[in-house]
């Protein structure tokens, strides 16, 4: 078998459950997640490997870059439709509501907010988290009920 035969040169376009603008709902977290990481290395608190030496709870946050590639190439190739991604997306979900805003949260709102000097940008960076939640849970329920829709 050779290589091209493994990975196709044409991707097929056609006949998806998910819609073109369902890259919106992987672009947006995407970079919301992107711009929540950047704010853990501004503020310095909840910050490990690779910028620090200690391995935490942010290293393994990192692991979500890798498979969003992942994803995002088996959606290309057709190995996943909407019902991957409405999972992945509330997974997704759970794990920064549980991390961030539950009980237990390993960063709760005032380790977001309360190390920066001027209150406008702990709350910016807050809201960030918020949105960023929130973005994974309407892209959860938007991947559902594609899934739903084309559901035989």
């Amino acid at each position: 078998m050779e290589l091209k035969d493994a990975f196709p040169i044409d991707l097929p376009t056609t006949d998806t459950t998910l819609t073109r603008a369902f890259s919106l709902f992987v672009l947006v977290p995407t970079v919301l997640g992107i711009a929540h990481h950047i704010d853990h290395i501004i503020r310095g608190n909840h910050v490990g490997w690779p910028i620090t030496p200690e391995v935490n709870a942010f290293t393994y946050s990192l692991v979500i870059y890798p498979l969003l590639v992942m994803s995002i190439y088996l959606t290309l190739t057709r190995r996943v439709e909407a019902r991957y991604w409405a999972g992945f997306f509330a997974f997704s979900a759970g794990m920064l509501a549980y991390f961030h805003i539950s009980p237990w949260a390993v960063e709760p709102p005032q380790d977001v907010m309360v190390p920066y000097a001027n209150p406008v940008a702990g709350y910016l960076a807050f809201g960030i988290v918020l949105a960023l939640i929130a973005s994974v849970v309407i892209g959860s329920i938007y991947g559902a009920v594609l899934w739903y829709r084309n559901a035989p």
